[in-house]
């Protein structure tokens, strides 16, 4: 039977304190933990544990099992045991250390354990204990855990007792966020220096319940971050000026133009939800550019809106005074007075909208590529005439790209399971290779630079499992964009308002079942607004 996930509070994991959202990779964390290895980090790691753990059981005498596996993890839970042993706790130790290998520490760890008489058992008790702390196997694990570990987590999960993650849960990939079966679903987990990539993202979110990150004393932590853990507390006290709207002397061209492009016969509300997004999200004046023929002139819900349908200049009409596909592909779509360009929802894959693909790769303007406008760029990688991917790379303007798994996949030539297999390596190698800010989109969205680094967010539940979620991110983008605001930040903002805002809608009891995109866009103003209050 496959474990119920984890429950996670609405807005993600809980962090605590600013510091903490710094994200490490193994590498990084490796060469921290080399650079402090004098330091009793086992002990301090143990400590930061057992005081979670206490805060968890509430009553100094209740009887709590600990996993103990093979490596430093099972040393770190050995710690814990002991601690609350000597606490007046009721603990039994399931595990035993191997024969060799076992690091300095992680010896020292098992003897102090006996030398306090801390009781050992054979097997997992029949009765379920008040805490269940997994100290089985931690982030160097990269393989599927084997017997009779495996079979310690099967009953972990399945006896009704809450869980306590050391570090990371076991079984989950930390650079990853690959579960491999069977892995440890988490009540909480209380994660040492730093915060991993896989605790964040992919089915992370799932396993890892409430986090909390322990630095262990260390203060060069910050320094050596390679991203940031996105949460809208922290991002609501820093927006850019802009967004808090100070200046009395202003008026909608200070607040830019946002042009969208999309909207092809059958789609036209995709590129109208991005359109409201981006105007409500504080672009002064929006422009929706529709593909299709004979569309909306006007929108009833955001008349503010100015529709036109989208032209192709410079291009030959035919004999009948039409246009033709071929020359629609070579003509060249322009928008005026534009400070920054959203194109692809609901764009299609015709002609003219090749055409506008290539334009905006083509202009000076801040651009967001999403959806069709994606695909057709994976298209075209390694044609011989009009490479957009080639464009792309060309581009001195901002640029940010939008992909679900699924278009990564075909902008990497690669599967939907590879990209999933390891979002952090899929999204900063389109950043790189793209020249673009790349928001892999999926629980734990990842935000990777162009330059170095990445960011992942830790907003948003399964209310924003939706159509046209991904239309109004890529609004809110084109609006922070006209503004003005950077692309590293427009994506860091967006991304995590985005997710706030159907959090916010779940927390009032709207969702997470059958919230609608459009409601998305009204709370996510909302937030923004009340944000001022801390500028």
């Amino acid at each position: 039977m496959i474990p119920t996930p984890a429950r996670v509070p609405p807005g993600g994991p809980v962090l605590y304190g600013r510091k903490d959202r710094a994200i490490l990779t193994l590498e990084a964390l490796r060469t921290l933990e080399r650079r402090h290895a004098a330091l009793p980090l086992m002990e301090r790691a143990g400590l930061a544990a057992a005081d979670v753990a206490s805060d968890m059981i509430g009553q100094p005498h209740a009887r709590v099992v600990i996993l103990a596996g093979p490596g430093n993890n099972g040393g770190d839970a050995c710690i814990v045991a002991r601690l609350l042993h000597e606490r007046g706790g009721t603990v039994e130790v399931l595990g035993r250390p191997p024969a060799t290998g076992l690091s300095v520490e992680a010896t020292a760890a098992w003897t102090a354990l006996r030398a306090a008489q801390v009781r050992e058992i054979e097997a997992p008790p029949d009765e379920p204990p008040a805490l269940v702390v997994d100290g089985l196997f931690g982030i160097g694990l990269a393989r599927p855990i084997a017997a009779p570990w495996s079979q310690w987590i099967g009953w972990a999960n399945g006896g009704g007792s809450p869980i306590l993650a050391l570090d990371i849960p076991s079984g989950l990939d930390a650079s990853t966020g690959v579960a491999r079966a069977p892995t440890i679903v988490a009540t909480r987990t209380t994660t040492f220096i730093a915060l991993k990539p896989g605790l964040l993202t992919g089915d992370g979110p799932d396993h890892c319940g409430t986090i909390s990150v322990h630095d262990l004393g260390l203060d060069d932590t910050a320094a050596a971050r390679t991203g940031d853990c996105l949460t809208w507390r922290d991002l609501a006290i820093d927006l850019p000026e802009v967004l808090v709207r100070n200046r009395l002397a202003t008026h909608k061209g200070t607040f830019g133009t946002a042009v969208v492009a999309g909207g092809a016969e059958g789609m036209v509300g995709a590129a109208l939800l991005a359109a409201r997004a981006a105007l409500t999200l504080g672009a002064g004046r929006v422009v929706v550019e529709l593909i299709a023929r004979g569309g909306p002139r006007f929108d009833p819900t955001a008349p503010e809106l100015m529709l036109n349908e989208a032209r192709i200049d410079d291009a030959s009409p035919s004999t009948n005074g039409e246009r033709s596909p071929a020359s629609a592909s070579r003509g060249r779509w322009r928008a005026t007075d534009a400070q920054a360009l959203v194109v692809g929802p609901g764009l299609g894959r015709s002609p003219l909208a090749r055409a506008i693909v290539a334009s905006a790769i083509a202009s000076d303007v801040p651009l967001v590529l999403d959806a069709d406008a994606l695909n057709l760029v994976a298209e075209e990688r390694g044609a011989a005439d009009g490479n957009l991917s080639e464009g792309l790379v060309r581009r001195r303007a901002a640029t940010i790209l939008t992909p679900h798994p699924a278009e990564a996949a075909r902008l990497l030539r690669r599967d939907t399971a590879a990209v999933q297999g390891d979002r952090v390596a899929a999204a900063t190698t389109l950043a790189r290779r793209f020249h673009a800010t790349t928001i892999l989109k999926g629980a734990g969205s990842i935000v990777a630079h162009p330059g170095d680094g990445f960011d992942i967010n830790a907003t948003g539940n399964p209310a924003l499992s939706t159509a046209g979620s991904g239309d109004v991110l890529s609004g809110m983008l084109g609006a922070l964009l006209a503004q003005g605001i950077t692309a590293a930040d427009a994506a860091r903002i967006a991304v995590c308002v985005h997710g706030a805002a159907a959090d916010a809608l779940v927390a009032d009891g709207i969702g997470p079942v059958g919230v609608r995109a459009s409601e998305v866009i009204e709370r996510a103003r909302a937030l923004v607004n009340a944000a001022r209050g801390h500028a």
